[in-house]
């Protein structure tokens, strides 16, 4: 059984009707919907939850982590992101969506910026698999389109990515490098960018299908932290 842990601010869909018209009961349900099956046990936490519905032991007892966040990445104490990296070095698989780019967890486990260029109207975004041989986008096709989305563009500053699986193209030419792996520690990361909060998104079969996939990807079946020990010599 992989333990999936769906964390989401939870802001927009109280704040915003339009947002809540389309995740009425919020964006990680939606995912956490999308992912239910005999081998994946889905568990959801939010920022209004106590330390954020976050701590060592649930950590301890998460196989994969998806964060989805937008408008309060301040508002996650850094000790808070600090544990979710810890987490990652140690094995922890963990999913980043959409403006999770930002997100504290994400940008100490890149150590860069994550700046992006971006443009909200709504353009068509045609999504397309560059890494066809990847787990992570096995039964999607070449491409898929989404009818409306945030536009985000180069530059992206984002380490090189290990595997770059997914490339966004929009109507206004922007390209973007909409899906990308790495490793840090012992921990598989994969940063996956569609999923704006005002457009029905992770309702898309091809959506759902990578998600999925990668919750498969990123889980490990080794998980240690790296420590520093001192050594004798072997005789």
């Amino acid at each position: 059984m992989i333990k999936v842990l769906i964390w989401n601010e939870f802001k927009h869909e109280r704040k915003s009707e339009t947002v809540r018209a389309i995740y009425p009961d919020g964006i990680h349900r939606a995912i956490g919907e999308a992912l239910k099956c005999d081998d994946i046990e889905v568990r959801y936490a939010t920022l209004e939850d106590e330390n954020c519905g976050i701590t060592d032991e649930i950590l301890a007892d998460t196989d994969v982590i998806i964060w989805w966040g937008h408008m309060a990445h301040n508002e996650v104490p850094d000790e808070i992101a600090k544990k979710v990296q810890s987490a990652v070095l140690s094995g922890m698989g963990a999913i980043f969506l959409h403006s999770a780019h930002h997100s504290k967890p994400f940008r100490l486990l890149m150590g860069t910026t994550c700046n992006l260029s971006w443009r909200e109207d709504g353009d068509m975004e045609r999504v397309w698999a560059v890494k066809p041989s990847h787990p992570i986008v096995q039964g999607i096709g070449r491409y898929f389109d989404l009818p409306h989305e945030e536009t985000y563009a180069e530059p992206f500053d984002i380490p090189e990515p290990e595997e770059l699986i997914l490339i966004g193209s929009y109507e206004g030419s922007e390209v973007f490098r909409s899906g990308a792996t790495y490793k840090r520690g012992n921990g598989k990361i994969f940063y996956f960018q569609p999923g704006h909060e005002t457009f029905p998104t992770f309702y898309n079969e091809s959506v759902k299908t990578i998600i999925k996939n990668a919750v498969y990807w990123v889980k490990s079946d080794y998980r240690k932290v790296i420590d520093c020990p001192n050594i004798k010599k072997i005789q």
